[in-house]
């Protein structure tokens, strides 16, 4: 097998004219939690790291990779950047790179991650020959770290402050090390926090440098709403072209990154078209796994019409499928929801009462059913209208932001023009 690793465009300024990416969203989990992040807006005319309008399975993301080869054939490179870490969903994120290296060959594969539990999977990575892994390391000190990341969630247990960071940096300086000895191209992103660790990113950049680290980014943060870093002004380009200037004394420089979201296509610093988007959302559409049946959408509504009615509200569901023969939409059943009052068991009742589903519309929802259904295959959409076209949507792999409750979708400004991907 023979990889054109020259043709990757975010490791090789030369080939980003030339040559495209798709990342694949397949990772939705996330193991630590940085101030500056939050993945729940989708804004398409924002690029940014956590960002998607779908989370797919990996077959359903095979489809949407076999699509997009024909719609931008110039797609040299496959890689897997979130919305979460990829190696907190290391299930998902492993079988995809498998499914992908299959199927295309000589297919060039990446993957961003925080570098936290990606060690135990570096041997297969290799063996894949998944050729570039970017590490965001922000810090190498611990109490500047400790500034940086709410938590960290590390085999099975939470941790925080400086004992946080310290586990983190120590598994990400040692996770570099062991991809180099593996033969693979390593990016290192260290993100410019003004006031937090602007200072240090040259201390980051010689330590990388020293362990064998390929190419470097300095990157400005991108101030996001609603997180601790809110009120932190994202750096002047003057501080980092400075920034940039003084690393380039260690390693060489990565200058046109375009923050690209985890369901990106195409060449560096284009938005998504609609002709992309729409295949992703047939993805998202099809079953998570072949031969799985779940021919039925659960509906929580008052009367039978509209979508309104809170999930932990709903004493019933009511369930909607097709009709073989003419394909319209068809009430096939009314199912008790299970009583309230058992936390966390109610939820898995409902997943298995659920589990010939594959979407459960509602009118609101909060975290705990919506993750418990998540992990059962089910899909928890919050979004307001007339049942028969959400749901006649949802099969034909629809975009329904027109449906989403206002409070669902992120305003980025009133200056946005935006085409209906989370802006008016």
């Amino acid at each position: 097998m023979s990889l054109k690793i020259a043709n990757h465009p975010c490791f090789n300024d030369a080939s980003r004219h030339k040559f495209g990416r798709i990342h694949l969203p397949v990772a939705p989990k996330c193991n630590i939690q940085c101030n500056y992040c939050s993945r729940k807006f989708d804004c398409m005319n924002e690029n940014r790291p956590g960002v998607t309008s779908r989370v797919l399975s990996p077959l359903q993301a095979m489809y949407y990779l076999e699509q997009a080869m024909i719609l931008t054939p110039n797609i040299a490179v496959v890689g897997i950047a979130g919305p979460g870490d990829p190696f907190a969903n290391p299930e998902e994120t492993m079988q995809t790179l498998r499914l992908v290296r299959a199927k295309y060959p000589e297919m060039l594969l990446c993957v961003a991650t925080n570098g936290l539990a990606v060690l135990p999977y570096i041997d297969e990575l290799a063996e894949l020959q998944v050729s570039h892994v970017t590490i965001t390391i922000n810090a190498i000190d611990p109490k500047i770290g400790a500034e940086v990341y709410a938590w960290v969630r590390h085999d099975k247990k939470v941790y925080r402050d400086v004992e946080a960071a310290t586990i983190l940096i120590g598994n990400q300086l040692e996770a570099l090390k062991k991809l180099k000895a593996a033969g693979v191209t390593a990016k290192v992103n260290s993100i410019i926090i003004p006031g937090i660790n602007d200072q240090h990113v040259i201390a980051v950049a010689e330590k990388v440098a020293e362990l064998g680290a390929d190419i470097l980014n300095c990157l400005p943060y991108y101030n996001t709403s609603e997180t601790v870093f809110e009120n932190i002004a994202e750096p002047p380009a003057e501080l980092v072209r400075e920034i940039q200037q003084a690393t380039s004394e260690f390693l060489p420089q990565m200058k046109h990154c375009a923050r690209c979201r985890a369901d990106a296509v195409g060449i560096i610093g284009e938005i998504n078209n609609e002709q992309m988007m729409q295949k992703l959302a047939e993805a998202a559409a099809l079953p998570k796994n072949p031969g799985e049946k779940r021919p039925y959408i659960a509906v929580s509504s008052l009367e039978g019409v509209l979508i309104n009615q809170h999930l932990g509200e709903a004493e019933r569901f009511l369930i909607y499928g097709r009709d073989p023969e003419n394909g319209k939409i068809i009430l096939v059943d009314s199912r008790n929801a299970p009583a309230p009052g058992s936390g966390q068991k109610r939820w898995e009742a409902l997943a298995e009462t659920l589990g010939d589903c594959r979407a459960l519309l509602c009118n609101g929802a909060g975290g705990s059913p919506t993750k418990v259904l998540n992990a059962g295959g089910i899909d928890v959409l919050v979004l307001e209208g007339i049942i028969e076209e959400a749901v006649f949507g949802i099969f034909e792999g629809q975009d329904l932001k027109h449906l989403m409750k206002s409070s669902q979708i992120h305003a980025c400004g009133s200056s946005c023009t935006g085409t209906g991907g989370g802006c008016g």
